[in-house]
């Protein structure tokens, strides 16, 4: 089991705060829980939140020594977050622990140094505040998540929700993260970033032409698809399948393909006694050696050492 400390920072946001435990407190990995949530505050009693209601929090910061994760998630104290946290947070980096952040959360981090010289993000609306508050953190307003290691930082309120799947899946496969979308009915891997809530509405999950060719090509995952193939079944031109494609997923429709086969091989290594070979063919890569390739790139890890990893915990 894995231990996770939610460090609440007042005023904090209830909806984020919750969202670790109703995500993974539900996580079952052959038949028990997969992590522990503790949520805590440097002065544990009545806490204030930004939704005009009062929390009551009973644990301190002792419970940072025991947990493997940290998280800290929204607060409205964005440049002034007090010591005993940030000394908190610092000796739990210093410790070897994962620290990650939802949204506004990042602002903490960045005030205990811990994104100094890393990648990171925020809601894509205070990504330049928190560029101008910290320069030394490089910002990228434009993804639901960044992963640099040991820290982690997370976009907006719903952003959280991927970046907990996000943890399942590093911890526990595939497999696991999808059962844990299932159970909380939202997507297991969002695909796109920030862009796409900025620049233009968000597309419908059902109706749209590119949202049923989407659909379309997850069921031929194991087959040929063009671009030309994409086009007809959307009834557009190239050129349009590729600007709206684009537009609604914040990738190309080859990108796309691509992440879909990934994750398409994953499930299938975790799930099923099926050769490399045909994990290969079933997710539309062809080959063995074309799986390994891009399984390498994306994820660092062979089909074989990655079956060897998670296919128990799947």
């Amino acid at each position: 089991m894995r231990e996770i400390a939610v460090l609440a920072v007042p005023p904090v946001k209830p909806f984020d705060l919750s969202m670790p435990s109703t995500l993974l407190e539900d996580v079952r990995v052959e038949g028990k829980p997969g992590y522990r949530v503790a949520v805590c505050t440097a002065e544990p009693g009545v806490v204030a939140s930004s939704s005009g209601f009062d929390l009551v929090i009973a644990n301190g910061l002792e419970a940072l020594d025991a947990a493997d994760t940290v998280i800290v998630p929204s607060t409205g104290r964005r440049h002034d977050a007090d010591e005993a946290t940030l000394d908190a947070l610092r000796r739990a980096a210093a410790a070897g622990k994962r620290v990650a952040s939802i949204c506004t959360g990042a602002f903490v981090l960045a005030q205990a140094g811990l994104l100094d010289g890393r990648p990171a993000t925020t809601h894509w609306a205070l990504a330049e505040e928190l560029r101008r508050a910290h320069p030394a953190v490089s910002v990228d307003p434009n993804v639901l998540f960044v992963d640099d290691g040991p820290v982690l930082t997370g976009a907006g309120s719903a952003a959280g929700i991927d970046l907990c799947l996000h943890l399942i899946r590093s911890d526990y496969g595939a497999a696991v993260a999808n059962e844990a979308a299932r159970a909380a009915v939202v997507t297991p891997v969002r695909q796109g970033g920030q862009a796409q809530f900025v620049a233009t509405p968000l597309p419908p999950e059902s109706g749209s032409p590119l949202a049923e060719t989407r659909v379309w090509a997850l069921g031929r995952l194991d087959q040929a698809i063009s671009l030309e193939d994409l086009a007809r079944e959307a009834k557009v031109s190239v050129r349009t399948l590729a600007r709206r494609f684009t537009a609604e997923t914040g990738m190309t429709p080859f990108q796309w393909l691509l992440q879909q086969r990934v994750h398409r091989a994953r499930e299938l290594l975790e799930s099923t006694d099926f050769s490399v070979d045909q994990v290969a063919r079933r997710s539309g890569f062809g080959t063995a050696e074309s799986l390994r390739q891009h399984l390498s790139r994306h994820i660092g890890l062979t089909p074989t050492a990655y079956r060897a990893a998670f296919r128990a915990a799947a």
